[in-house]
């Protein structure tokens, strides 16, 4: 956004507060993304999570449910 506005990297990343690195990393995540298309992005990699957490811990139940009912406790 800045940069459109014809500022050099120096100037966008102390405007920002970033490392040059950080920029970069930013650029080439959410480079050619809209400001709302990076917000959903990141709604749903947080929404991803939460799932495959959910998987994990209903495979542990199950896991141990089959222990439970072979009597191997």
């Amino acid at each position: 956004m800045l940069q459109h506005e014809g500022k050099t990297i120096d100037e966008v990343v102390k405007a920002l507060e970033v490392n040059r690195l950080t920029y970069y990393r930013w650029k080439k995540e959410f480079g050619g993304l809209l400001l709302e298309q990076a917000r959903r992005l990141k709604e749903l990699e947080k929404e991803n999570a939460r799932l495959k957490k959910l998987v994990a811990n209903q495979a542990l139940n199950i896991d141990v449910l089959k222990e439970l009912s072979k009597g191997n406790f």
